[in-house]
């Protein structure tokens, strides 16, 4: 973890930039990730006007994958036109995954691999590729890879064919394979477990969309989102976003996951596609180049949890460890950035993090690790209102939290996501 010490290097945040989060399966849907991770990558250059052969390496993070090109971050350096000798490495972990390509180019950074890299993530739900059954592709494969060539062959494989419903490609499964249950039914239990009403999760996406419209209203958000246009369509907010948009209204949507849940599409993420990048470089390389470093990470922790035991609650569990390895309690952190899956889970997460029962019996703490400041905690929105392309989020939280710490004069800035798996990152950003 990255602590500043006068004799080490240490890894600076120097710019970011990231698409608007669009709806998937709208007007940008021919837009693959790594059209969409080349889109930004050109755009973060153009705008600090890097020269293209000082960076070392790009990571970027990707969890809706393109089968013929799996390593999306190669594919993007030369989608992007970047000079060969800049080697590209993919990273996945779910919903952590555009800040785990950050924090393992900080790592490399800091080792001494790397003076100058480029990090962030990208997805395009629309763009999911839908799988063949497997008995279609058992059967199939003799005739396609193997000697099975003939009439007599094919004849022999009809009656294999039958029931025609299982061969007919179904849609990607969304069900966490360990549990057989989907993130939007594993929150509909947290809510009801932690007794989170479904007026308190509209009141939490009301102030979401909220602050996410007066964050372009005022250009906070708008000098960190491109603009995209493709086939005739531009782009340049997110999609989700609805400033005008109130508890009587959300309160009208039906739920979503479960008929007498509380959980609708009002109060949680919809599926978008998007990019994030930030170009991070080694500090003193940063300043000979001429750029102010916006800010440095000073401690990160993953977990992984319980996935029968309130599958996003990481962040309650990733949070104080990354406190701890920074040196901070709550009482410290001056700006919160955390990934809203849905407003339920958010507002579980909260409650765990207030709750002494929960630090005693979860955590092994003495004391409840503590309770945001609204005033500090998503100033400019969250996923339920700019949206969640999975591997893009933890760049745009990243990208965020610098820019509070840089333009607002704040000392630090905590992050934390939750993720599939049963798994969540929580990390501490600081001033330079």
């Amino acid at each position: 973890m990255s602590k500043k010490k006068a004799d080490k290097r240490r890894a600076v945040i120097v710019e970011g930039v990231r698409t608007p989060f669009v709806k998937a399966f709208d007007d940008f849907i021919e837009l693959n990730t790594i059209e969409l991770g080349a889109l930004t990558v050109k755009e973060l250059l153009r705008r600090t006007e890097l020269p293209y052969n000082e960076i070392d390496a790009l990571y970027w993070g990707s969890v809706v994958f393109i089968g013929i090109a799996p390593n999306t971050a190669r594919e993007i350096v030369f989608e992007a036109g970047l000079p060969n000798h800049v080697h590209g490495m993919t990273v996945t972990r779910a919903c952590t995954t555009g800040l785990n390509a950050i924090t393992s180019a900080v790592e490399a950074i800091e080792r001494g691999e790397a003076d100058v890299m480029i990090a962030g993530g990208s997805d395009s739900t629309s763009n999911a590729e839908v799988p063949l059954p497997q008995k279609l592709i058992h059967l199939a494969a003799p005739f396609v890879f193997g000697k099975a060539k003939g009439m007599s062959d094919l004849i022999e494989l009809l009656p294999n064919l039958m029931p025609l419903q299982e061969l007919i490609p179904r849609k990607p499964e969304i069900a966490e394979r360990a549990t057989g249950k989907t993130m939007g039914q594993h929150c509909e239990e947290m809510a009801q477990r932690n007794q989170i009403s479904r007026e308190a999760q509209d009141e939490f996406a009301v102030r979401s969309h909220k602050r996410a419209a007066k964050g372009f209203e005022e250009g906070r958000l708008r000098r960190e989102v491109m603009t995209i246009s493709h086939n005739g369509h531009s782009a340049s907010i997110d999609a989700f976003v609805r400033g005008d948009t109130s508890v009587e209204k959300l309160a009208k949507l039906r739920p979503a996951f479960s008929r007498n849940g509380t959980l609708t599409a009002g109060n949680s993420t919809g599926l978008s596609d998007g990019s994030a990048a930030v170009l991070l470089m080694e500090e003193s390389k940063a300043r000979a180049l001429g750029y102010t470093p916006k800010a440095a990470f000073r401690s990160w922790r993953y977990v992984g949890i319980d996935p029968h035991d309130q599958l996003l609650m990481g962040p309650a569990y990733a949070i104080p460890k990354a406190l701890d390895a920074a040196g901070m309690t709550l009482e410290d952190v001056e700006n919160v950035e955390l990934h809203e899956a849905f407003a339920a889970q958010v507002l579980c997460v909260l409650k765990m993090l207030g709750s002494k029962a929960f630090a005693q019996e979860r955590l092994g703490l003495d004391r409840a690790v503590g309770e945001f400041d609204p005033e500090i905690f998503n100033v400019y929105g969250g996923s339920v209102a700019i949206g969640h392309p999975f591997a893009a989020t933890g760049a745009r939280l990243a990208l965020t939290a610098a820019n509070n710490i840089h333009l607002d004069g704040r000392a630090n800035s905590l992050v934390s996501i939750c993720a599939g798996g049963a798994m969540a990152v929580a990390a501490v950003l600081e001033a330079v």
